[in-house]
Order: structure tokens, then C-alpha cells, then sequence
């Protein structure tokens, strides 16, 4: 396979998942305004454009850092490169130029939600329309996502897309967490109120984890039971666990089968949760900690496949 058609397939994936994963993170803060008691707890929306890397930016395009400006530019603003929008946009591109190798069907739907996006995006501004539009986009990734499974030769394309889709879904995993630790973190309440659970059960609801989760703890949702279960659960699509085994997996039938050197291994930091408490500052760290492991493991990924003599 070309080195361009592998890294246009290995993006296409990134940024489906990043579309899918983006409205699933706006979904988390978008739940916990209507099932958190009213005026107990003040959300910062901003902490999500903090959890993107992607103050500076908003800060140059947004003067006000209110829930609108927010949801906009993680959203729809078409000058944020990692906006739904636009990783909607790239998906597209990425695969008009690669239609040889997809099926004829995932352009089609492709299309389809860039579409949906241009006419209905705005609708994602307000709140009484935001959860219907955030569950159209996140459906129909899932769709286009079920139909590369189902139709796609395992060939090296199909690796390719496995490695995109895993590096970014571990990312944003991670980023979700940091989400759920984030609101916990700034709450005052918890000497009068107990909202972990449905701050943590939020988190589990938007990774479409949660009746997982109850069948394999089998306990009430708590904030260390669920970050080591989105991190660790080796049988859970969207856990860092899983995301890794199948990055390896791919890794090494792609080295096999153009007969070179395993490209990377990927070693990720542990760290250990016991109890509440250590969903803090330190286990915030940790989750940055992941996200540059995972972006050392992007490195090596373009280095040996997508580098250009």
C-alpha cells in the first residue's frame, strides 16, 4: 500500500473518532447540567477547551469563556481544527481521496453527516436541541464505523483505520476521565452532597459503558471503580487497555506483512487507584501522562509508515 493512501486511511479513522468522541465529551457537561441539583455546583465549561490543549486558541477567537462560546468552538467553529465540524470535514477528505479502498457505502454516509452537520450544527448552541443533535452525529459515526467492520477485507487497510481509531479513542477516553475528575475536583458540596455518582455515571453513559460496567464490578458507580475500569478493563472497546492490545495487534501484523522491524511498542504509565482520593491532582497528571505516551506512539506510527523519502 502507498504511504499516502496508509496515512489518509490511518486520519480518516483519527478523525472519526475524534468527531464521535468530541460530542460524547460536550454530552458529559451537557447531562450533568440537568441531573446535578440546581445552584449546588457551578460547571466550567471552559475545562474542556483546557482539556483539548486548546486555550490559547479559543482565547484568540472567543472573548467571553461562557457555555456558548465553548460549545461553538469545540463544536462547529470551522478555524478549530479538532472542532466536530471540521474533524467531520477531514473525515470526508480523507476518504474522497481514498475511495478505491472503502466501500462505496461509507462515502455515501460520510456525506450524509457532513450534511446533517451544515444544516443542522446550529442546533447544538441550545440546550433543549443539543442532546438530540450531539445523538444524530454520535449514531451515525457509529454506523459508518459498524459498516468499515463489516465490509472491510483485514487487509493492511484495515489496519491502518485500527490504528487511527485506537490512538485517538484512548486519547479521548483519557480526556473524558480527566472531564469527570475535573467537575469532582472543583466541586464544594461534597461535606453536604454526594454527586460523584452521577458525575461518574455521566462519564460511563457517554463511552455507552455503563450496564458493562454494572455487569462486570457489580457494584455502585464510584469515581475509582469506573476511572480503573475506562482504563483497565481488558474486554472494554473503549478502555485504554483494549485500545492499547489492539494497537500492538496491529503494529505487528503490519510489520509482518511488509516484512520490516516492529515499528514501536506501546508502554503507557500505570498508576494506581484505590480509593476516591486518588482521582485528584496526581491522577489528573497521570491522564496527561497518557496522552503524551499516546502521542509518542502517533510519532513512531508516521516515522516508520507515512514518512516520505
Amino acid at each position: 500500500m502507498l504511504a499516502r493512501v496508509a496515512e489518509r486511511l490511518y486520519w480518516a479513522a483519527r478523525y472519526l473518532e475524534r468527531a464521535e468522541n468530541t460530542a460524547r465529551l460536550v454530552s458529559v457537561y451537557d447531562n450533568l447540567l440537568y441531573d446535578l441539583p440546581k445552584g449546588m455546583i457551578e460547571i466550567s465549561w471552559f475545562n474542556l477547551v483546557d482539556l483539548n490543549s486548546a486555550a490559547e486558541l479559543f482565547d484568540k477567537r472567543y472573548k467571553v469563556r461562557s457555555e456558548r462560546n465553548v460549545v461553538k468552538f469545540l463544536l462547529l467553529d470551522d478555524d478549530n481544527p479538532s472542532s466536530l465540524r471540521s474533524s467531520v470535514r477531514y473525515v470526508r477528505e480523507n476518504f474522497r481521496t481514498t475511495r478505491d479502498v472503502i466501500p462505496p457505502a461509507a462515502w455515501e454516509q460520510v456525506n450524509e453527516l457532513n450534511i446533517f452537520l451544515t444544516k443542522h450544527g446550529d442546533s447544538c448552541l441550545t440546550r433543549a436541541r443539543r442532546h438530540d443533535c450531539l445523538t444524530e452525529v454520535i449514531e451515525r459515526s457509529q454506523s459508518l464505523n459498524g459498516l468499515l467492520t463489516g465490509t472491510l477485507m483485514r487487509d493492511a487497510a484495515w489496519e491502518f483505520l485500527k490504528l487511527g481509531r485506537c490512538i485517538e479513542r484512548a486519547d479521548m477516553t483519557t480526556r473524558i476521565l480527566d472531564a469527570g475528575a475535573a467537575v469532582t475536583e472543583n466541586s464544594e458540596v461534597f461535606a453536604t452532597s454526594n454527586p460523584a455518582q452521577v458525575i461518574w455515571g455521566n462519564v460511563l453513559r457517554s463511552q455507552g459503558a455503563y450496564m458493562s460496567y454494572r455487569r462486570a464490578v457489580k457494584s455502585t458507580v464510584r469515581g475509582s471503580d469506573v476511572a480503573k475500569f475506562l482504563l483497565e478493563e481488558p474486554n472494554l472497546p473503549r478502555s485504554v487497555t483494549y485500545c492499547r492490545a489492539q494497537l500492538a495487534e496491529a503494529a505487528i501484523k503490519l510489520s509482518q506483512a511488509s516484512g520490516r522491524k516492529l515499528a514501536f511498542q506501546v508502554k503507557l504509565p500505570s498508576f494506581a487507584i484505590e480509593k476516591e482520593d486518588d482521582l485528584g491532582a496526581e491522577f489528573r497528571n497521570y491522564l496527561n501522562d497518557l496522552q503524551l505516551a499516546l502521542g509518542i506512539a502517533h510519532n513512531n506510527i508516521c516515522k516508520h509508515w507515512f514518512a516520505r523519502d
